[in-house]
């Protein structure tokens, strides 16, 4: 809910321009039924209207005065309006019983100097009320002014025109009001375009009020040069009414716009009415001959609707590029889209002029875990940066397109490149490698037209081709690199090869029955199976010696999880893998190494390897230790819970081991 908020000094004025609007209403009541004779009758016929345009001038005054926006044009349109009020009081003092009434006189100075003090206030509104105008809005202004100064030319300036008779400068005079009342009407017109046709009330009220002058002073210069003017009638609230709601305007709290073009059919609409109203002005001048500056201003309305017409069509057929061009291009990268290479594929691929190119399609690697590490803002930029540099990397011979998520395509003509050396370039933009991730891409490679002769075919090929290769690279970097490690480690101490692989299976089984599930599970299977990786930097006198290991030796064997971690964490694939290695000799009760972690401080998937990298070392041969039966390893698993194990950790053991056993008895 929109709350208007009200000038300072509001209330008190709305009371004075409340008993303004009472006194006119009065004033025009007598003008129509009349009062009987006497002292009230005579103050309202004489002074009642004069009293309100005074009023009227102090309220605009006043505003400028109290209120400190837009001060000066209220202030000036002040000045105006009291200079109207004091030419009307001099015609009251002075002129009201002379027959005839001179002309010009006191009264028409000030009176016809309202007219450019109030089109500089009018100005001043404008300037302060609307910041910036859209070029259209300048020609809907103007084409508005010309065809309302027409009609109003046509109408109110053609029969003062006709009527006015006298001395030349009286005819001057008397034309000079509906020549000013033209101009104002034009200019608040114009303004009401500048606005995008929005103007609120404080617009409104200025129209109405400049409608409601132009029509009391043609009222009275046609009454006046036909005799027929009465002192005293009605229409001179007229005046007195369109100054009140000057004032009125003045106390409305100030709206700045920043107005739009006109948009949809309002763009032909409003043009075409006016345009209307001057062919309706130029076709009735055929059968009634119009003055020369209404012809001349329904002349100029019509080349102004036009000129308005030429923008439109321009601007329509600038939008309609710039629909297209986005239609075809990718937001996010710049590239084109899938839409632009189907159309490009199918003119590579017309039967009049095929040309025969390569296509490339790109699909990243890697890409789905950088989302879920980074976020989608960061994937975003990343594949901001991964277009422009495919695009760099492929121009001026080919053209990138983006297809859509993390796909990526190249269509070259074969003539001008070698198709490998660009399919290289490609892979090389669309990697990228920092802290904690690894980017690259698989690709699918089709000629056309000798492969494909249409562009669906040629993009299904591309597409299958594309997975073929992640299906043979589908084992992902994170498992080659544990592949290699394991092999080194089986090179330098065989039986832990098939140790780390018996720990493994029961890691991932006993995480699982802890509801571990997708790169949670994966880590501990991997850290079960690389948790003795640092012993690859043990001596094997070390590791194989059947005796108890003195401290030396047991400060080497206890340094196997650090440097565990050091060679897991040269693979950025292996990060989460190393720090749960690190842990993975710690113990429940803090007692453990390298860190003393104790608890939960201990990561869940380090205390998973731990119980059962200790259960199978006690059902294992060992040169130091004779191997125990099932039942008893489970037996010093419990024993040693809460002290060496987790107890929830050896429970889920417990319940995985049960299960097995029941298994394999049936």
């Amino acid at each position: 809910m929109n709350t208007v908020v009200s000038l300072p000094g509001w209330r008190a004025m709305r009371w004075v321009l409340g008993t303004l609007g009472v006194l006119l209403a009065a004033c025009a009541v007598h003008a129509v039924a009349g009062f009987d004779a006497g002292p009230l009758a005579w103050l309202l016929e004489k002074w009642g209207y004069n009293v309100v345009l005074v009023g009227s001038g102090l309220a605009c005054l006043a505003r400028g005065i109290k209120v400190r926006d837009e001060r000066a044009a209220w202030l000036t349109m002040g000045v105006g309006v009291v200079g109207w009020a004091l030419g009307n009081v001099y015609y009251t003092v002075v002129l009201w019983d002379l027959d005839p009434i001179p002309i010009p006189s006191v009264s028409d100075v000030l009176w016809l100097g309202y007219y450019p003090i109030v089109y500089v206030a009018v100005a001043m509104l404008l300037r302060a009320r609307i910041a910036r105008f859209h070029a259209s809005l300048w020609v809907d202004g103007a084409l508005a002014a010309l065809a309302v100064a027409a009609l109003s030319a046509a109408v109110v300036f053609q029969s003062v025109l006709h009527s006015t008779g006298g001395q030349p400068i009286e005819v001057a005079t008397n034309l000079a009001y509906p020549l000013g009342d033209l101009v104002l009407l034009g200019m608040v017109t114009g303004g009401v375009a500048l606005t995008g046709w929005k103007p609120g009330r404080t617009w409104g009220a200025l129209a109405f009020s400049f409608i409601i002058f132009g029509v009391s002073d043609g009222i009275y210069l046609w009454g006046n040069a036909t005799g027929s003017w009465q002192a005293g009638s009605v229409f001179e609230a007229g005046w007195p009414a369109a100054t009140l709601l000057l004032a009125w305007a003045a106390w409305m709290p100030p709206r700045h716009v920043r107005p739009r073009p006109l948009e949809g059919r309002r763009t032909l609409v409003v043009p075409t009415l006016f345009a209307l109203l001057g062919l309706t002005l130029l076709i009735s001048d055929h059968f009634s001959r119009l003055n020369l500056l209404a012809v001349a201003l329904a002349w100029a309305s019509l080349l102004a609707v036009i000129g308005r017409f030429g923008m439109t069509f321009f601007a329509n057929l600038t939008m309609l590029a710039d629909s297209r061009s986005e239609a075809l291009t990718d937001a996010l990268t710049g590239l084109g889209n899938r839409r632009r290479l189907m159309r490009d594929l199918q003119e590579a691929l017309h039967p009049e002029d095929r040309t025969p190119c390569a296509l490339v399609l790109y699909d990243l690697n890697g890409f789905k875990g950088y989302n879920d590490v980074f976020g989608h803002p960061a994937g975003d930029a990343l594949l901001a940066r991964l277009g422009a540099r495919l695009g760099d990397a492929v121009s001026p011979d080919a053209r990138a397109y983006r297809m859509g998520g993390d796909e990526f395509c190249v269509l070259a003509p074969l003539a001008v490149g070698n198709p490998l050396a660009l399919l290289e370039r490609g892979q090389r933009a669309l990697g990228e490698i920092g802290d904690g991730f690894e980017i690259s891409a698989a690709h699918g490679c089709v000629l056309v037209p000798e492969e494909a002769v249409d562009a669906a075919t040629a993009l299904g090929l591309a597409d299958r081709r594309m997975y073929a290769e992640k299906a043979t690279a589908r084992r992902s970097a994170d498992e080659q690199s544990r592949d290699v490690l394991l092999k080194a480690l089986e090179e330098h101490h065989p039986d832990l090869g098939d140790h780390v692989h018996d720990v493994g299976l029961l890691a991932e089984a006993v995480a699982e029955e802890l509801g571990l599930t997708g790169q949670q599970l994966h880590h501990v299977r991997q850290a079960a199976e690389l948790h003795d990786i640092g012993k690859v930097a043990v001596p094997s006198a070390i590791l194989d010696k059947p005796g108890k290991l003195d401290a030396d030796e047991w400060a080497f064997i206890a340094r196997h999880t650090l440097i565990g971690e050091r060679i897991l964490g040269a693979a950025i694939a292996l990060r989460p893998v190393a720090k749960l290695v690190r842990s993975s000799h710690e113990r429940w009760d803090g007692s453990g190494y390298p860190d003393g972690l104790a608890g939960t401080e201990i990561p869940l998937g380090a205390r998973i390897v731990t119980a059962c990298d200790a259960y199978d070392a006690m059902t294992s041969d060992r040169p130091y230790q004779r191997s125990l039966g099932h039942g008893e390893a489970l037996e010093e698993l419990r024993r040693c819970a809460g002290t060496q194990f987790d107890p929830d950790v050896v429970d889920a053991f417990c319940r995985v081991s049960l299960r097995a056993t029941a298994d394999a008895a049936e």
